[in-house]
């Protein structure tokens, strides 16, 4: 199982933006800063803030920030919200001679619930309890 790039995008915007909480943050530093595209990102920003995880600013002054606490942001809701919560796999929109009798379905339920488990135990706080991840990513308004 592997985590999509959106989802990917996703954490690390909220690890941006949390981390330069002092000020309004932008699309292009954060492209820069992660090597990413803007329009990528644009995409990113535009669900987290659907959402209610970002607010965002218009105009030249413009830019990016948390609309509520790290310690309120849950890492399980927001791969969740960026992945979809559809089954690993869905045995309903195909036929297959297994049906009826098949437990693969049940099983990767149990995976995927479990996952989302542990990942529910944790906030953006806490995964920013990290002074290397934080250094890294802070950017002074000098630079």
């Amino acid at each position: 199982m592997q985590l999509s790039r959106f989802t990917d995008y996703t954490l690390r915007v909220l690890f941006y933006v949390s981390t330069n909480d002092d000020r309004l943050v932008t699309l292009a530093e954060i492209a820069s800063c992660y090597d990413i595209s803007v329009e990528h990102l644009r995409k990113v920003v535009h669900a987290l803030s659907k959402a209610g995880h970002l607010d965002t600013y218009r105009g030249k002054k413009g830019g990016i920030k948390l609309a509520k606490p790290p310690a309120e942001i849950n890492i399980g809701e927001i791969v969740a919200d960026a992945e979809g919560r559809q089954p690993l796999i869905n045995c309903g929109q195909q036929q297959c001679r297994l049906t009826g009798f098949c437990t693969l379905q049940h099983v990767l339920g149990d995976a995927q619930k479990a996952f989302m488990q542990v990942l529910e135990q944790y906030t953006l706080a806490d995964m920013l309890n990290n002074d290397a991840m934080r250094k890294s990513l802070i950017v002074s308004k000098a630079d």
